[in-house]
């Protein structure tokens, strides 16, 4: 057993900042997970597919189906 005032002192390391965003999908995903019964791998799939499915309407909306000049 080693006394605490003998014991080798090491560099003080700081933490990686890691943004509260990242913490938060993280999160999130666990969440996912756990309640649809599904790997991470799964989850990132669901979410994936999602955001391409919402940015397929919003470039649809941008646009008219068809295009006149007029008369």
């Amino acid at each position: 057993m080693m006394w605490p005032w003998r014991r080798v002192s090491r560099p003080f390391e700081p933490r990686r900042a890691v943004s509260t965003r990242v913490l938060e999908l993280e999160t999130a995903k666990e969440i996912l997970a756990e309640v649809f019964h599904a790997r991470t791998d799964e989850v990132e799939d669901m979410i994936q597919s999602r955001l391409d499915e919402r940015s397929r309407t919003e470039q649809d909306e941008l646009w008219p189906a068809t295009f006149c000049l007029g008369e």
